[in-house]
């Protein structure tokens, strides 16, 4: 394995968390949103994450050195359909329904922030483990003074 591999693993990990607290930021600014542009109201977006396709060739000879693994890519963005609407009832509100409860975003504060602080940490980690390996590298290249 190459030092670039490692690094562009590492960096692949730190691009797909960055989007990962994006779309956690999104959620949080929109936890008490009512209406989204399609008139609805906000749902949760979540990331999937999943490994970087890498071609066949490359894989084998991976595989046979011992490697596994070409880094991580984002498949798609998802909106959470499980997660009941939250209902609060506000008769003045002018998107309550007839019965007078508003629906508000499926956005949990807690989820989010512990999701959050999950994505930091792993971005923390990739950024130690590119710095590792950028540091093996220059070590590498003082060998021969």
């Amino acid at each position: 394995m190459s030092a670039f591999n490692g690094m562009n693993i590492s960096s692949s990990g730190m691009s797909a968390q960055r989007l990962r607290m994006d779309v956690i930021s999104q959620n949080i600014a929109n936890v008490n949103t009512t209406r989204d542009e399609n008139g609805n109201p906000y749902r949760r977006k979540a990331v999937v994450f999943s490994e970087k396709d890498s071609t066949p060739f490359q894989e084998v000879f991976m595989k046979t050195a011992g490697v596994a693994g070409s880094g991580v890519k984002v498949t798609q963005i998802i909106e959470d359909n499980k997660t009941a609407m939250r209902k609060v009832y506000d008769p003045s509100h002018p998107d309550a329904d007839d019965t007078g409860y508003v629906t508000y975003s499926n956005v949990n504060i807690v989820q989010e922030m512990t999701d959050l602080i999950d994505a930091s940490r792993s971005y923390e980690a990739n950024v130690t483990a590119f710095n590792a390996t950028k540091n093996m590298a220059l070590k590498g290249l003082e060998v021969g003074k």
